[in-house]
């Protein structure tokens, strides 16, 4: 039990890591912020150059966005996402605090800040932002930060909390993938195999395996004694995922298992 434990922590701060950033640059934010069509063109163009992975043309781009308007918040917001692809974490908090300052409203910036500050380990100043996201009545998406919340409260501890958060973001969107599995390892931290067993199988419905799933997926199915669904799972690991950590750690626990 203890290394389903480990596991699953482990688990819970990858998949909150690689849900909470969201490039949010559509017209919702820029409705509520009046700026030069040059700024918004430059700072389409760059956010789509992150999206592709070109990040030194997204940074031109985003850079001639701020100097065409210094004050453009969707722009501040999509260049303190892309500094944190580039691991300078101090100019990423800049730009952050910077996208909140000239546009309060700015849901998708309070967003990406709380995960930014959920990641350093402020987790008031975390939730607090996704709150104030969730202030905005305008946004379209409240389900993107409503799941971040759950899954900070869930990295600081706060299980039943990040339950409650999860729980709704679900109610808002039942297609939101990590929700889903965020709520299928906890469920199986709680003992409740058979509602693990639901998450995860309706995460399979809304996007492919991951090595994180497919190992918790060995996890329920041996947990609930069903030892052909584990295999299954077991061997799509190994097929698609050799040199994944899961395998490695699947590989380790089989000899307990025969």
């Amino acid at each position: 039990m203890c290394r389903l434990t480990v596991i699953s922590l482990i688990t819970a701060i990858v998949m909150f890591t690689s849900a909470c950033q969201t490039l949010m640059t559509d017209n919702e934010s820029i409705a509520q912020q009046s700026t030069d069509p040059i700024a918004e063109l430059q700072t389409k163009l760059g956010t789509g150059y992150m999206r592709e992975g070109k990040l030194e043309l997204a940074w031109e781009n985003l850079n001639k966005a701020l100097k065409t308007d210094s004050r453009y918040s969707v722009a501040h917001n999509a260049m303190g996402l892309l500094y944190e692809q580039l691991d300078e974490p101090d100019k990423a908090r800049k730009h952050y605090e910077l996208a909140i300052k000239y546009n309060p409203s700015d849901s998708s910036a309070h967003n990406n800040f709380g995960s930014f500050l959920c990641r350093h380990g402020e987790f008031e100043a975390a939730e607090q932002n996704f709150l104030q996201a969730l202030e905005n009545p305008l946004y379209s998406t409240p389900e993107i930060p409503t799941t971040n919340l759950g899954l900070c409260l869930q990295r600081e501890g706060q299980i039943d909390e990040a339950e409650d958060h999860l729980r709704r973001a679900l109610q808002l969107n039942p297609r939101i993938a990590n929700a889903l599995i965020a709520m299928s390892d906890l469920s199986l931290q709680n003992g409740q195999e058979l509602s693990a067993r639901a998450y995860i199988e309706r995460y399979a419905e809304v996007t492919r395996h991951s090595p994180r799933t497919l190992w918790l997926g060995v996890q329920i199915e041996r947990a609930l004694g069903d030892m052909n669904a584990a295999a299954s799972y077991a061997m799509l690991l190994r097929s698609n995922y050799p040199d994944s950590q899961e395998t490695r750690l699947l590989l380790e626990s089989e000899s307990q298992w025969q």
